[in-house]
């Protein structure tokens, strides 16, 4: 009898899990099209977070980190300097290396698309649900926040 039990909690667990991940991609999707980071593709903001998070950091650094070859991300670079996003100057302790960062109008570009995501959350929220949904909601994240960390 036990293990019917199991088998169903099993089951459950394995159809929320199914259903979290697609409500996460939504989610995700949704809060893209909010901050509205215009015509980048996923490697060039891929990019341009790993540079927010971790700092100026130089084309070869950037590449391992991304997984690719320096190479490769020669061309994504380019796009982003040329888009005044990124901006490079010489390495001060190898002068054969740039150190690339973000650029003043990329830190507001990001600051904007981030508060911007963050408004139409506070919004949808507000809007769409009770003042106990939203105690429900924030247990929710409590959760949540458990699972990501474990």
């Amino acid at each position: 009898m036990k293990t019917q039990k199991s088998d169903f909690d099993a089951a459950k667990a394995l159809a929320l899990a199914v259903e979290l991940h697609v409500l996460a991609g939504k989610l995700k999707r949704r809060l893209r099209e909010q901050g509205n980071p215009g015509d980048l593709t996923p490697s060039q903001t891929s990019v341009l977070r790993h540079l927010e998070r971790e700092g100026p950091a130089t084309v070869t650094y950037l590449a391992r980190a991304e997984g690719v070859r320096p190479q490769s991300l020669g061309a994504t670079v380019s796009v982003l300097e040329a888009a005044g996003l990124i901006s490079g100057e010489a390495d001060p302790g190898d002068g054969r290396q740039t150190i690339l960062s973000l650029t003043p109008a990329c830190r507001k570009m990001i600051k904007a698309g981030r508060a911007a995501r963050e408004d139409w959350l506070f919004r949808a929220i507000r809007s769409k649900f009770t003042s106990a949904e939203q105690e429900e909601l924030a247990k929710g994240v409590q959760l949540l926040r458990r699972l990501v960390d474990a």
